[in-house]
């Protein structure tokens, strides 16, 4: 084991630290932290530690594919197209938003990376976009799937249950704000989501009859701040 492992392990086992990262993200969020950052340009959204985890599924699993339902500002689609340039091909990243705001599909679609995107207009789990997802799917090499649209358990067990099938072996589906089940309610008063209902719930009851996928807790271990804890999951069988 290299040095780097076994400094990763202890850091792993030392509940003090990690319940003090905790504390940290909890007061973040309270300054809207993830909003502080942005991607070649546009919005993005996220932690910085979720950014860089997932730069290194792409960069490891080279998807041909990347599906993201919820869109925002685009900071995160632009992420995807940018890492998929970097590898060459002809990859794409296909964004599902049900309520673009005109602004933002401006100014997604003058960016010089909106060569490899493609926008759905719609509700994630409307049968008619999962059609088109799936089309556009067929034939893909590597498809890796990013659920981040609204957080209630219900509406992410459906995409689960829609999306999860276009992932192929060794790829992952990613599923964030799985956060939201380990924060106090007063984090939530104006959302439909909350304790027991948000995606963690929604990963855990999808987790008991699917046998493809298993949460890669190393992902969880390294990065101490995340809003995806137990949502990185990897497909391990066809």
């Amino acid at each position: 084991m290299s040095i780097n492992a076994v400094k990763l392990n202890k850091m792993q086992q030392d509940k003090d630290l990690q319940r003090r990262a905790f504390q940290v993200f909890l007061e973040s969020c309270r300054y809207d932290y993830s909003y502080n950052f942005t991607w070649l340009g546009r919005p993005i959204i996220q932690f910085p530690q979720d950014i860089v985890a997932l730069q290194e599924i792409i960069w490891r699993v080279r998807p041909d594919l990347i599906v993201e339902t919820g869109i925002a500002h685009g900071g995160s689609l632009i992420f995807s197209a940018s890492m998929l340039e970097l590898l060459g091909g002809d990859g794409q990243a296909l964004g599902i938003e049900i309520e673009l705001r005109p602004q933002n599909r401006a100014e997604i679609e003058k960016h010089p990376l909106f060569k490899r995107i493609k926008i759905i207009d719609g509700s994630s789990i409307d049968e008619s976009v999962a059609d088109q997802v799936r089309r556009a799917a067929a034939g893909k090499r590597q498809v890796l799937v990013i659920l981040d649209s609204n957080h209630t358990h219900d509406h992410v067990r459906e995409e689960l249950r829609l999306y999860s099938p276009l992932v192929t072996k060794g790829s992952y589906l990613v599923v964030f704000d799985t956060v939201v089940e380990d924060m106090p309610d007063d984090f939530f008063p104006n959302r439909p989501w909350g304790r027991g209902n948000n995606p963690k719930t929604a990963v855990r009851e999808f987790l008991k009859t699917n046998d493809r996928f298993e949460i890669d807790k190393d992902i969880d271990g390294k990065l101490l701040m995340t809003v995806a804890p137990d949502g990185y999951l990897r497909c391990v069988k066809d």
